[in-house]
């Protein structure tokens, strides 16, 4: 029982901070274009196209598959 007075004040002081950052990362627009990451992993753009084909020599030309 004794250590229920030290458990629910600690839960309470995290669930505030837990909170406190939500909001703070809510306010800091860290959710406001979650689609342009989503389509920056899949797709690449032609820079690095263009990179990726004149560091690898190894690939041959028609290929289609991604080298990694």
């Amino acid at each position: 029982m004794e250590s229920l007075y030290f458990l629910v004040p600690c839960a309470l002081i995290f669930i505030g901070l837990a909170i406190k950052v939500l909001f703070w990362a809510l306010n800091n627009g860290q959710y406001d274009n979650l689609d342009t990451e989503a389509h920056r992993i899949l797709f690449d753009t032609e820079k690095s196209k263009k990179d990726n084909s004149a560091t690898t020599t190894d690939a041959a030309p028609d290929d289609k598959t991604p080298s990694v």
